[in-house]
């Protein structure tokens, strides 16, 4: 049976709504980042799909830059934190101070928020902080709230972690296992800009100030939305492509191919899955649609998988890279037809 069903009118309104707020979105972030359209798309799809970002790029790409704009944009507050090898869990989640209660005389513990106290936060070069604090950080991205003295604190909501990574300096860095990569919806790649888009960066940087980018949507608003992306409906079919794409990927799945076995040596887990629909319907509502397709998969299965794939050191030996397996899964995987399914999507 069909898991396929058409969204409540009140839904299809809403829908509307977003489609033109990303319209809106794109184009006050267009006022100060130039170019890196599918970097901002991907960034977008995350904040919706209530999902957290890994950012993967040199340094003077905009990521900064990038962050602080959305964040300005959707009128959210935003903390940046410079990861450092000597940084501890409470320098980020906060800690109990002692203080004088002016009411009692009395002394009593006080807790402090740390920075991870913000709707959208900055973790630059998580990689460069050791493990412990690693995991203070990936802790309250999974579950939203903060421990400290036996009690918990609840984060903001929404609440949106973008880490950075710089693919090229690795010395005194302490690289995230891949259990730990797993928190990260997405993986995206920022790469360097056109010649065209870099022609204009350096016209619009060296002159005179650029405009200021204006307000689009309320935390309100945006949490409304990533509510609205659960209940995008998808057929069956797109549902059992994102589960034949993720099972494919592992070496010792019946359905994996020779060269999935010869390349890789862990593939990704269900929540690779649950990452592939969420993107997916995320998207399908920032283009103005109301279901998710399999063109949608597709179009996520890179960010979503590529961080998610460990290769061989036979594969590391002759240049494979998990994006080119996940370009393989893509070419190898065959996608159902509406047709083939026996299923209409009706808009």
């Amino acid at each position: 049976m069909s898991t396929f069903q058409t969204a409540p009118r009140d839904d299809l309104a809403a829908a509307a709504d977003l489609a033109e707020a990303y319209r809106r979105m794109r184009a006050e972030i267009a006022k100060v980042v130039i170019g890196q359209d599918e970097v901002v798309e991907q960034l977008l799809i995350g904040l919706f799909a209530r999902g957290h970002v890994l950012l993967v790029g040199v340094p003077g790409l905009a990521k900064t830059l990038l962050v602080a704009t959305v964040a300005r944009i959707l009128s959210l507050t935003f903390r940046r934190i410079q990861f450092t090898p000597d940084m501890m869990p409470s320098d980020i989640t906060g800690t109990d101070i002692l203080q004088d209660d002016p009411e009692t005389g009395r002394r009593k513990f006080t807790f402090i928020p740390g920075p991870l106290f913000a709707h959208i936060v900055l973790a630059d070069e998580i990689n460069r902080t050791p493990p412990k604090t690693q995991a203070a950080l990936l802790e309250a991205m999974q579950e939203r709230h903060v421990t400290a003295a036996g009690r918990s604190y609840p984060l903001p909501d929404p609440f949106f972690v973008l880490a950075t990574q710089n693919p090229i300096e690795q010395e005194g860095t302490y690289p995230l296992p891949e259990a730990q990569l797993d928190r990260f919806m997405l993986n995206v790649r920022v790469p360097y800009p056109s010649a065209a888009e870099e022609l204009e960066i350096l016209t619009r940087t060296t002159g005179e100030e650029g405009e200021t980018p204006s307000v689009t949507l309320s935390a309100a608003q945006i949490t409304a939305f990533q509510k609205l992306v659960r209940r995008v409906p998808a057929a069956e079919y797109v549902f059992t492509y994102a589960r034949d794409l993720v099972r494919a990927s592992r070496p010792d799945e019946a359905e994996a191919t020779e060269y999935v076995r010869k390349f890789v040596s862990w593939g990704a887990g269900p929540r690779a899955g649950q990452s592939l629909i969420l993107c997916a319907k995320a998207r399908a509502l920032l283009e103005g649609r109301v279901h998710a397709t399999i063109d949608d998969i597709r179009h996520v299965a890179a960010p979503v998988l590529r961080h998610r794939v460990m290769t061989t050191f036979h594969a590391e030996a002759e240049g494979v890279v998990p994006d080119r397996v996940v370009e393989h899964l893509l070419a190898a995987i065959p996608a159902p037809t509406e047709r083939a399914a026996g299923r209409l999507i009706k808009a």
